[in-house]
């Protein structure tokens, strides 16, 4: 409370300078990793900015693409590796004519037909890939519960696997898609879910709304994003996502952001496309969708986008739920499996447990 009595406002909003480190609803556990590599704090001002030249931003995308796997590698490297799972590689053509590589992860001793998971990962379409061990971890932990997971590794607006502006890594999950419905029977999948988290979150909705304006929305059965990274004008913070300001700078913030997005969409003209940004989705694109579970991080810049998404699959009549981890940044329930394993854990069963409802 204020000396006058009324309500403090959270984060940034009540005190423009707060960092993640001293918000009190942060989980102190997830600080104790994050503070001594100076993420507990707001990132220095990028280089470069959204109206750079193209170049420059690829350049920085691709320094920045490098920090992040240091990160999620250093903190991988002490987890045992998950028990009782077998992985594989499929190579397969994309729409493009482009090879699209796929990781497939199963239990050892699968019994019929499990649940399937299309796992798209994070990244902002930008930077990261399939292959990085956090995300390996990610399906082995899922196909441990007894599912099928299938990684996609599709081309990114930058970095390492770039750069192949929008559409190109819509297109490689579109073709991953078709290739597991394809393949179900062969795979060992019964009903199928499209998951991902932040950027793989935009490409898991993304997908589906692909897939319904292709007439294959019967390919999917269930949707499960998390974090989702859907706005794509960070440039601007309208009152309706107050996230935007309550949060940034909290792990990630708006400045890196609009560049991922300048990458992704150089032109800006798909900047209201719902294909390349969901939020933008209309109440007759969502009509008819399948189940879907909305999940944010209470920490969030995103937070808000999120669930402005879940309130329009509601208004369109979509069976949705949404779910807010508290205490935690962008993607923590996804990323801190030792310092917040509970956490982790959490989400793991939430996603089997949609997974088995469908």
């Amino acid at each position: 409370m204020t000396v006058d009595g009324s309500p403090t406002l959270p984060g940034r909003l009540g005190s423009p300078e707060m960092v993640l480190r001293d918000d009190p609803r942060a989980d102190p556990r997830m600080v104790a990793v994050l503070d001594p590599i100076g993420l507990g704090v707001p990132m220095e001002t990028p280089p470069v900015d959204a109206d750079s030249p193209i170049d420059a931003l690829l350049e920085y995308i691709g320094l920045s693409e490098q920090g992040f796997e240091a990160l999620f590698g250093a903190l991988a490297v002490d987890l045992g590796p998950v028990e009782g799972v077998t992985s594989s590689v499929e190579v397969i053509r994309g729409i493009d004519g482009n090879d699209v590589t796929l990781f497939v992860h199963r239990p050892v001793d699968a019994d019929g037909p499990l649940p399937g998971i299309l796992h798209l990962h994070g990244g902002g379409m930008v930077l990261l890939e399939a292959a990085g061990p956090g995300f390996v971890r990610w399906r082995d932990e899922l196909a441990a519960t007894g599912m099928v997971v299938v990684g996609v590794e599709f081309r990114n607006g930058g970095g390492k696997h770039g750069p192949f502006p929008f559409p190109a890594g819509l297109n490689d999950c579109t073709s991953a898609l078709q290739w597991v419905t394809d393949h179900k029977a062969d795979l060992g999948i019964s009903t199928l879910v499209v998951s991902g988290e932040s950027g793989g979150g935009n490409l898991t909705l993304a997908t589906t709304l692909k897939a319904k304006r292709d007439g294959r929305i019967a390919q999917i059965d269930g949707v499960y994003a998390q974090c989702p990274y859907i706005y794509g004008g960070y440039a601007q913070k309208p009152r309706e996502l107050m996230s935007l300001q309550e949060n940034d700078d909290y792990f990630i913030g708006c400045a890196l952001m609009a560049i991922l997005v300048r990458a992704y969409d150089p032109t800006g003209a798909n900047a209201t496309n719902p294909l390349a940004w969901p939020y933008h989705a209309t109440t007759a694109d969502l009509r008819g969708l399948p189940p879907h579970v909305i999940s944010v991080n209470q920490l969030d810049p995103l937070r808000d986008e999120g669930l402005a998404y879940y309130r329009k699959l509601a208004d369109a009549g979509v069976s949705v739920a949404s779910r807010t981890v508290n205490g935690t940044c962008h993607a923590g329930d996804c990323i801190f499996r030792d310092a917040l394993g509970d956490v982790y854990a959490s989400t793991i069963r939430d996603i089997k447990g949609f997974a088995d409802s469908l």
